[in-house]
């Protein structure tokens, strides 16, 4: 957690709150209700949602009003500190990648060393090395000509490599930080990034296997022959390149943040020593801000600059990454003040006494509210910042490991069924030119796969860990 999550979390107010379990979970029923309908019939952007959503929930737990403005502006201003600087920097090494055409050479490279039977493989394999640094809005809107070319060039059904496609950039989305989601939960319930990026790649392998290649030849027979649209997907709003970066130079990009990460948690278990000078260098250079920092740095020079841009051209390039964000960066912050005043009118407590009575595991738990929160909102990011305000008091009586599975259980819940209520529903059925039945059948039932998927092999291995 970062000195200022550290400074906001320690003013946090403690709201008073009653002692009925009974009204509580009444009012947390009747907030996130309220927070469905806003979104969804009155078409409200979600941060107005959750900010109305949170005094809904203290007024109905009969919070003061001063108590609640103090607490939700401290959640917003922790999980902003927090996570904010991190979403923007993931955003400006996105928008180097697709506008030096990095994310093309990474693509064709793959492409070019596969025959037609491993086109599903490589699909999936590219998406994954592109959802890494994007989010996944950005990818589709990359992948798509991509997949659209292969499939007419390839004369391959679009199903069998166009889910391979969507799964990789999916299941990053939910399971792998930095992508905003787990990034929130791994902040909420005070996880072990590094840890949680181990198990994030250990479950994300698997997963994406069964619900891209393998599950993308069952979708092909179920949706039926499907031509690829001859009309182009709507292009990246990118910049003019000169030439590509080279494939080596794009992969050590887009990998270094996630190599220095990963060797802080390797360095933290081998070392164990806070005083070794290994183990504070690697806390310094695999925090993830310094991660993400020195790749988009990097970037400038091998992506940017490879891709013969000026250093005016990087600075405008930049510029542009900021602005789409905007939007993301407020719904993170509310949803960390809804968090908060979850946390402070003592629903936490009372699901900690729930799962208690019930005998369900927090792993588990967390699975099934983020499960709910996603069928009725849509939003994958919104089910995972409030599943994790939940559950966020089980998480201290956890372990590292069993923490950082409890992120993932949650990102993974956030991915069940998407429907006609998530706009990555109606961006795939447009996109591919399919009918809403062929977009549930393919899209919907794809990040229901994944979702199992994931939380069948989260669920053993929390047993072995």
């Amino acid at each position: 957690m970062t000195t200022p999550t550290l400074l906001l979390a320690a003013a946090a107010p403690a709201l008073p709150h009653t002692d009925s379990d009974g009204q509580l979970l009444v009012a947390v029923l009747v907030s996130i209700a309220s927070i469905v309908l806003l979104i969804t019939r009155l078409k409200l952007h979600p941060f107005l949602a959750l900010t109305l959503g949170s005094a809904v929930l203290a007024v109905l737990a009969r919070a003061p009003f001063d108590k609640l403005l103090a607490s939700f502006a401290t959640g917003f201003g922790s999980t902003v500190a927090g996570v904010g600087l991190l979403i923007g920097l993931g955003a400006m090494l996105g928008k180097l990648l697709a506008d030096s055409g990095g994310a093309n050479t990474i693509a064709d490279t793959v492409l070019a060393r596969t025959g037609r039977r491993g086109l599903p493989w490589a699909m999936a394999l590219v998406a994954a090395l592109l959802g890494l640094p994007l989010f996944f809005e950005v990818g589709v809107v990359l992948l798509i000509p991509i997949v659209l070319l292969v499939a007419r060039r390839g004369n391959v059904p679009l199903m069998r490599i166009g889910i391979p496609a969507l799964a990789g950039l999916s299941v990053l989305h939910g399971l792998v930080p930095p992508h905003p989601g787990p990034l929130v939960a791994v902040d909420a319930l005070k996880a072990d990034l590094g840890v949680t990026l181990a198990f994030g790649l250990l479950i994300a392998v698997p997963t994406l296997i069964v619900a891209g290649p393998l599950f993308g030849r069952v979708a092909e027979r179920w949706v039926g022959p499907l031509e690829p649209p001859t009309e182009a997907a709507p292009a990246a709003d990118t910049v003019p390149h000169e030439r590509s970066p080279r494939f080596g130079a794009v992969l050590v990009t887009i990998l270094l943040p996630v190599v220095l990460m990963l060797g802080k948690a390797l360095v933290d278990v081998v070392v164990d020593d806070p005083k070794a000078v290994l183990q504070r260098i690697f806390d310094f250079v695999g925090s993830p801000l310094i991660a993400l920092l020195a790749a988009t740095l990097l970037g400038m020079l091998t992506l940017g600059r490879a891709a013969g841009f000026t250093k005016a051209e990087i600075s405008r390039t930049v510029e542009k990454s900021l602005a789409p964000i905007a939007g993301i960066v407020f719904i993170v912050g509310a949803g960390g003040g809804f968090k908060q005043t979850l946390i402070d009118v003592g629903v936490g407590d009372a699901v900690s006494t729930w799962a208690g009575t019930w005998h369900i595991s927090a792993i588990l738990l967390g699975w099934l509210i983020a499960v709910l929160i996603r069928l009725a909102t849509g939003s994958a990011t919104v089910a995972t910042i409030t599943a994790a305000g939940i559950v966020a008091p089980l998480a201290a009586d956890l372990s590292t490991s069993h923490a950082s599975l409890l992120v993932l259980a949650i990102g993974a819940g956030s991915l069940f069924f998407s429907h006609v209520n998530d706009a990555g529903f109606w961006l795939v059925k447009e996109y591919f030119g399919l009918s809403v039945g062929q977009t549930v059948k393919s899209w919907s039932v794809m990040e229901t796969v994944i979702s199992v998927t994931a939380i069948a092999l989260i669920l053993p291995l929390s047993l072995i860990v």
